[in-house]
């Protein structure tokens, strides 16, 4: 006898057979689905940043402990972030340099800098990336010895082949706590 045809002595709940394909169907939807959604949380898991490079993301420090008239180098998201603790005369020569005639990239001190006595770059030279040395060149600032790139006390441009300013990355700065990043 076929499972579908029903006797007269036979009693059956699902004279069609519909009943066993719906549950069939349904039961591979929910698995097609679960790994549809598996398969889109490991594509954006992957995509997302790691514990390491959300944490190299902020940095935080006390400035408090660089001596007047030096500089240190710290290391953000990769790059060297150049600190520099400007002496009363260095900030004076810094301003004085503002309405320079030879400025390519023309910013003021004021524009640098939240806290005059602390210059914050990126330790990049605009040039081609190269990392200049601190406290030399010229303009007493940073040298780049790879292409002769001369930055003054703040950081800008003012001899050589690079065609911005240093970049000042995002920081806040209070009192001596300093955090770089968002």
């Amino acid at each position: 006898m076929d499972a579908y045809q029903v006797g007269k002595d036979e009693q059956t709940w699902d004279p069609t057979g519909r009943a066993h394909q719906y549950i069939v169907i349904g039961g591979a939807r929910v698995v097609y689905a679960s790994l549809a959604r598996l398969t889109v949380m490991k594509v954006v898991g992957s995509m997302s940043a790691s514990a390491d490079v959300l944490a190299m993301g902020t940095v935080e420090m006390d400035v408090g402990a660089i001596q007047e008239g030096t500089s240190i180098t710290v290391k953000w998201r990769g790059k060297p972030v150049f600190i520099k603790y400007r002496t009363a005369a260095e900030i004076e020569a810094a301003c004085a340099d503002d309405g320079a005639a030879d400025l390519r990239d023309p910013q003021t001190d004021a524009e640098r800098v939240k806290d005059p006595k602390y210059m914050i770059v990126l330790g990049i030279c605009t040039h081609l990336g190269c990392v200049p040395t601190s406290g030399a060149g010229e303009y007493g600032g940073w040298y780049c010895p790879c292409h002769g790139s001369h930055y003054d006390l703040s950081g800008r441009i003012r001899k050589g082949p690079a065609p911005l300013n240093l970049e000042v990355p995002e920081y806040y700065l209070d009192g001596t706590k300093l955090t770089l990043g968002s």
